[in-house]
């Protein structure tokens, strides 16, 4: 009785901790969920202010808030491009961890433009846009570089799948196409049969002798070939039987002469 106690203990104490476990692991995830919308919906509302103040004002502030939207576009598309990628190619990897490096000097670049946007000085930050500018297009630049050869490798290895899946097509067709190289080849074979000499058509007829003019056995030579067997050349008369050699037989009447009244 003992053991079986035991045991029950056991598997309550195991079903009490897979139940905090899972919990623990559901909440954790509920609350990554609720983060990542949260950010999202944080750095939507900060682009769209961004992209309004860009448009919206002039000088400093309007420079200022076109330099954090043109980085952060181009950091944000690079990113979505090699994540996407490095699940189908694992060589993309040091490409990641390139970009990660390239994130943090990103980063620092947008907080410093951040903090110039609430800087009083205008003059002072109106100096220092040169600089601001130069570090902007540097960062952006090899976002993209990334980006584009990301996007080329991914294209040149579809081309290359396609490129093999057209001859492998090629080559199935052919095979399925088996029976016009059967008939090519009888067709050719049927043609050799009908030029060889003696064996066409038309070598049974005898063709007349060549002789310098017509003569008459030229000519009996071809009315044997179109017309059948030769004909006689003096043909006998027709002759009326005798009557007084004719059989005759019994049950035959016999023939009376003719009388004149």
């Amino acid at each position: 009785m003992e053991p079986a106690l035991t045991i029950l203990a056991l598997l309550l104490v195991a079903f009490v901790a897979l139940g905090v476990y899972a919990t623990v692991k559901a909440v954790g995830a509920a609350k990554r969920g609720v983060d990542r919308t949260i950010t999202q919906a944080r750095r939507t509302v900060e682009d769209t202010t961004l992209r309004a103040k860009s448009f919206g004002q002039v000088g400093v502030a309007g420079e200022l808030a076109q330099l954090r939207l043109s980085l952060r576009t181009s950091m944000r598309a690079t990113q979505d491009a090699l994540h996407a990628g490095a699940a189908e190619d694992a060589s993309l990897a040091e490409s990641v961890a390139l970009f990660r490096r390239l994130s943090a000097h990103g980063l620092e670049l947008d907080d410093e433009l951040k903090r110039l946007e609430r800087e009083p000085d205008r003059a002072t930050v109106a100096g220092l846009l040169p600089k601001l500018k130069e570090r902007t297009q540097r960062i952006t630049h090899s976002a993209e570089s990334l980006r584009w050869a990301a996007r080329d490798r991914a294209r040149q290895f579809a081309d290359d799948d396609l490129d093999a899946l057209n001859a492998q097509i090629d080559i199935e067709a052919g095979a399925l196409r088996h029976w016009d190289v059967n008939e090519s080849s009888q067709a050719s074979g049927a043609g050799a049969s009908a030029t060889t000499p003696g064996q066409g058509p038309g070598t049974d007829w005898p063709e007349p002798a060549a002789s310098a003019g017509p003569s008459v056995g030229s000519s009996s030579t071809a009315d044997e070939a179109w017309s059948g067997p030769a004909r006689e050349e003096n043909p006998q008369a027709i002759t009326a039987p005798d009557p007084r050699l004719r059989t005759t037989y019994p049950w035959q009447k016999s023939t009376r002469p003719e009388t004149t009244n």
